[in-house]
Formats: C-alpha cells, sequence, structure tokens
C-alpha cells in the first residue's frame, strides 16, 4: 500500500509540475468592459511574478468599450475574498466571491446613477463612483449574501465639480474622496454612522487634473497630477476625520507625462505613477506623510506606445502590476527594495478597452 502511496504521488508530481503549482500562489484581475457582455480576465500569479491567464467570468452587465478615464473599476476588499466590478454600460455592480483565481458571481445590482465608473471597499461597505450626467456617489453595506444600499448614502458631488475619476476609502474608514479631472478639484464626504455621507466637500487640488489616488497605510493620501506644466506628477494630502484636506507636499513633478493611475505599497513606502503619455511608471518615496520622487522619474517601463493606465500590487507589496492599453497586455514587475522596478513577465491578448486591475 505504501508503495502505490509513493507511486500515485510521483506520478501527481509529473501531472502537476513545480511550475504549475507556482501560479496558485495569487491571482490578478482586469475588466473587459466589453459591449456584448462585459467580464473579468483572471490569472494566475506564480511565486516569481509571471501571470497565465485561466478564466474569464462574466458580470452579468456590459461595458462601454471605452477607456472610462478613471481608476478603480475593479477592487478587492481588504481580505480578497470578494471583488466588486462596474458594468458601466449597464448601470450596474457585480459583486464576486473570489477563491483563488476562480469567481463566483454573487449579485448584480443597480449602482444608484448613471455611468458607473469606480468601485472602493473597505469597513463592510462598498461606494460606487457614478460619472454620468449628475454625478453621484452610492454607499452599500456589505451583506453574506452581496451588498445592500446604505440609507443617507447618494449624495451629489460638490456644485461645479466636473470629469470625476476615482472614488476611495481612507484607512479609517470616516472620509470619503473623489477626484475631478476638468475642474481641478478633490471632494471629501464624512462618513456618518452606519455609512450614511455627509455633504460633499470641494478642495482645489494643488497640481493640475487630479485623476488617480491611493492612501498610505499611515493615512497619506497621494493623488496624481496629470498636468505640472511642463511635464506631471503627484501630490500628498492629510485628511482629517472632518473631511478637511491638507497638502504635506508641493505637486511633485516626475518629468514625464500623463501621470494618471496611482499604486501605493502595503508597507506605504512608496508610489507609483502610471504615466500614460510617456510609456513608463515614476516612483515616490512617502516619508511623515510627503512624497519625494526617486531617481529621474523612470522607475519602469512599459514599452512604446504602451499607454500604461491601471496599477495594483500585491498584498506582500513584492510586485507591481501595470495595464499597458495600448498594447493590450499587463506588464509585471518586481519592487526592489528602494522603489525600484525589474521587469517580472508580461501577458497580452486582452481585448480594446479593458478597464481597472487588481492583485492578491
Amino acid at each position: 500500500m505504501k508503495r502505490a502511496i509513493v507511486i500515485m504521488l510521483g506520478m501527481a508530481g509529473l501531472l502537476f509540475p513545480a511550475s504549475a503549482l507556482a501560479h496558485s500562489r495569487g491571482a490578478v484581475f482586469t475588466l473587459s468592459n466589453g459591449t456584448g457582455g462585459n467580464r473579468v480576465i483572471a490569472f494566475h500569479r506564480g511565486v516569481d511574478g509571471h501571470l497565465v491567464r485561466r478564466h474569464t467570468f462574466p458580470t452579468g452587465g456590459v461595458g462601454t468599450g471605452a477607456n472610462l478615464g478613471s481608476q478603480g473599476a475593479l477592487t478587492l476588499s481588504p481580505d480578497g475574498r470578494r471583488l466588486y466590478a462596474v458594468n458601466a454600460g449597464s448601470d450596474t455592480l457585480t459583486v464576486f466571491r473570489v477563491s483563488g483565481a476562480h469567481l463566483h458571481r454573487l449579485q448584480v445590482v443597480r449602482s444608484g446613477g448613471d455611468l458607473p465608473i469606480s468601485v472602493a471597499a473597505g469597513r463592510a461597505r462598498v461606494y460606487v463612483l457614478n460619472a454620468g450626467t449628475t454625478p453621484s456617489v452610492v454607499g452599500f453595506r456589505v451583506t453574506g449574501a452581496g451588498i445592500a444600499r446604505i440609507h443617507g448614502a447618494w449624495r451629489h458631488l460638490a456644485a461645479l465639480d466636473r470629469d470625476p475619476a476615482q472614488v476611495g476609502l481612507s484607512p479609517a474608514g470616516n472620509v470619503l474622496v473623489v477626484t475631478n479631472k476638468t475642474s481641478g478639484t478633490i471632494d471629501t464626504f464624512r462618513i456618518r454612522a452606519r455609512g450614511a455621507l455627509a455633504h460633499a466637500v470641494s478642495h482645489a487640488s494643488v497640481g493640475g487634473t487630479p485623476f488617480g489616488f491611493a492612501f498610505a497605510r499611515t493615512g497619506a493620501l497621494v493623488v496624481s497630477d496629470a498636468s505640472i506644466p511642463p511635464s506631471s506628477g503627484a501630490t500628498s494630502y492629510a485628511v482629517a476625520a472632518s473631511g478637511a484636506l491638507t497638502a504635506t507636499s508641493t505637486a511633485t513633478e516626475n518629468h514625464q507625462q500623463a501621470a494618471c493611475w496611482v499604486a501605493v505599497t502595503p508597507n506605504g513606502r512608496f508610489a507609483f505613477t502610471a504615466n500614460a503619455g510617456s510609456g513608463n511608471v515614476s516612483a515616490y518615496r512617502i516619508q511623515h506623510g510627503t512624497i519625494s520622487l526617486v531617481g529621474g522619474g523612470i522607475a519602469g517601463d512599459t514599452g512604446p506606445g504602451s499607454h500604461p493606465l491601471d496599477e495594483a500590487v500585491t498584498p506582500s507589496g513584492g510586485f507591481l502590476y501595470v495595464l499597458a492599453d495600448g498594447l493590450g497586455r499587463i506588464e509585471g514587475f518586481h519592487i526592489g527594495s528602494g522603489g525600484s522596478l525589474h521587469h517580472a513577465g508580461s501577458v497580452g491578448s486582452l481585448p480594446a478597452g479593458t478597464v481597472g486591475l487588481a492583485a492578491r
């Protein structure tokens, strides 16, 4: 009997080599945004950062087929057990249960507005940004079966604020943030008991065209500035529990073009901007709530014509993934101790209009 078991284990080793088993360590997700049916595209992630495409999962909604001009079209819950995806073409939000790189669709709900483009999750709550004719944010509480609307969690953006790009939650879960590109403003909403929202308070952005953002675990908010003539860059802010916003750094140029998307490492030490106009990624060091550019502004190269968009950092902080929209692929980078980026492979054949990126 023992010999039979040994033989069976040996055969299993042949059927499932180490290279295949390595791909069970994590997953990366992106969103097709297709007009004929929206789908989440899932990849197994190996210990070396390499991605292998595995499955696609219908969202039950439709996309727009074109770039949404946003960050956060899909997002994972903090524990990685739920994935939320916007369906911008059908004004809905899809909730998935996550198991490795496999998804099980739990629910499709109305987003509460027109053209949902960004979603944020945390503290057993989910908030969606609707960017249509009357931009708004809508809140949901997490339930066993999916999500349910929160009473008092539907708010317009501040008057005159235009062209929103992203919605996000502060680490403490007490403030909701929305960036607005055309009006050059950042809205904050104080989160009341049970997830209800106070009215929006508008703040002028320090840099031009605030776009994507990410919070460090210390609470520092890093916002990309797509336009800081003659280039682009990022600015850091402190966010008070009241929703007050205070710049902690000047608009810091990266000497690249169209810095639009931002990702921060889990340890809160580095932020990365994807520079759509330059085909590369810049790194910023975060210290005491302020940011400074690492090197000359190019930490990683995604290639000519790559038009890098969304980014995602793995929970361990070991890898950064970038959606190279212009090439229809995802580029992977190993993150060095000083914020340097080292190419870790790429995977392609993504449909035109693919948006969003999440990693676990």
